[in-house]
C-alpha cells in the first residue's frame, strides 16, 4: 500500500498551529527552536498566539514573508516526529510553498537551507506584489477548459494578463493576474468567483521579479536526490533529478500549481493513502474531490493525528 505525503501551502495557516507538537515532542521542539534562531524572528509567538494581542499575531501570520516559513516549520516539525516513529512516504508533493516542505522532508533540501529559501521566497513574492499589484480569485463550478478559454480571451484583449494559477480540484480553479483582467475574467466565467485575500498575483507573470530573485537564491543551495519521487507543481510528474527539481522550483512562481493532475498521477503510481503533513485539512479535502476511486486520507499535524497514523 503506497503512501503519499502531502504538504500544505499558504492559506492553511492558523494561530496555534504546531503548539501541541512543540509541547509534547522533543524532535518537533528542536525544529521550532532552530527555525526561530535561524530567522531571528519570534516565530513561535506568532504561530502559537503567545503575544498579548492574539489578533495582531494572526494578522502578522497572514503576511507572506511570515506565513511561508511558519507553514514550512510546522510541516518539518511534524516530519521529525514521523521520522522518529519510523514513518516515511513512498512519494511526496506539496502545494506551492508546500513543495519546499516536501523536498526537505525527503532529503532533497536540508531543513536549514529550505527555511532560508522559503523566507526569501516570501519576501520576494511580497515585494513583487508591491511592484506590480495583482489579484487572485477562486472560480467554482466550470471545467478547466472553460476557465482557460476565458483567461486567454481576456488576456488577448490587451488590458492585462490573467491565467489559471491553481488547478486544485475538478470545479475549483484559482485564477491570477492584473487586477482589471482578473475582474473581467470573473465576470465572464460561467460559475461563482470569490476574490482571495492575498498580497499578489501568485503563479502568474506578475511574479517575474520574484522569480529572478529566487533563481539566484536557489543557485546557491545544494539540492540532493530525494529519498523517494517528488511531484513538482509545474509538471505533476515524478522526479528524483536535482536539476529538474531546481528548474521547477524557479518556474513555479510563474506557472500554475497542477494539483489535481498531481493527485491523479500519484494514484496512478500506486498511492492509496494520502497523508497531509502540517496544519489544516485543505489538501485532504482536495484529494476527496479529485480522486474518484476510494482512497484513505489522514492528517499528521498534531500529536493525536501522528499517533493514529502510527497505529494504522
Amino acid at each position: 500500500m503506497a503512501t503519499a505525503f502531502l504538504f500544505p501551502g499558504q492559506g492553511s495557516q492558523a494561530v496555534g498551529m504546531g503548539h501541541e507538537l512543540y509541547e509534547q515532542h522533543e524532535e518537533a521542539r528542536a525544529r521550532f527552536e532552530a527555525a526561530t534562531e535561524i530567522l531571528d524572528v519570534d516565530l513561535l509567538a506568532l504561530m502559537f498566539g503567545l503575544e498579548a494581542d492574539a489578533d495582531a499575531a494572526g494578522e502578522r501570520l497572514k503576511q507572506t514573508e511570515i506565513t511561508q516559513p511558519a507553514l514550512y516549520t510546522h510541516s518539518l516539525a511534524a516530519m521529525a516526529v514521523l521520522e522518529a516513529r519510523g514513518l516515511a512516504p513512498d512519494m511526496a508533493a506539496g502545494h506551492s510553498l508546500g513543495e519546499y516542505s516536501a523536498l526537505a522532508a525527503v532529503g532533497a533540501l536540508s531543513f536549514e537551507d529550505g527555511l532560508r529559501v522559503v523566507r526569501r521566497r516570501g519576501e520576494l513574492m511580497s515585494e513583487a506584489g508591491e511592484r506590480r499589484p495583482g489579484r487572485m480569485a477562486a472560480v467554482l463550478g466550470p471545467d478547466a477548459a472553460h476557465v482557460e478559454e476565458v483567461c486567454e480571451e481576456v488576456s488577448a484583449a490587451g488590458d492585462g494578463v490573467v491565467q489559471p494559477a491553481n488547478y486544485n480540484a475538478p470545479g475549483q480553479i484559482v485564477i491570477s493576474g492584473d487586477v482589471g483582467a482578473v475582474e473581467r475574467a470573473t465576470e465572464a466565467v460561467q460559475g461563482r468567483a470569490l476574490p482571495l485575500p492575498v498580497s499578489g498575483a501568485f503563479h502568474s507573470p506578475l511574479m517575474e521579479y520574484a522569480r529572478e530573485g529566487l533563481a539566484e537564491v536557489l543557485d546557491a543551495v545544494a539540492i540532493d536526490p530525494p529519498r523517494c519521487p517528488v511531484y513538482p507543481n509545474v509538471t505533476a510528474e515524478p522526479t528524483t533529478d536535482p536539476d529538474e527539481i531546481r528548474r521547477c522550483l524557479t518556474e513555479q512562481l510563474l506557472s500554475p500549481v497542477r494539483w489535481a493532475p498531481t493527485l491523479r498521477r500519484m494514484q496512478e503510481d500506486g498511492a492509496v493513502r494520502f497523508v497531509e503533513v502540517g496544519t489544516g485539512e485543505v489538501l485532504q479535502g482536495l484529494v476527496g474531490r479529485t480522486l474518484e476511486e476510494e482512497v484513505e486520507t489522514m492528517g499528521a499535524g498534531t500529536p493525536d493525528e501522528i499517533e493514529h497514523l502510527a497505529g494504522t
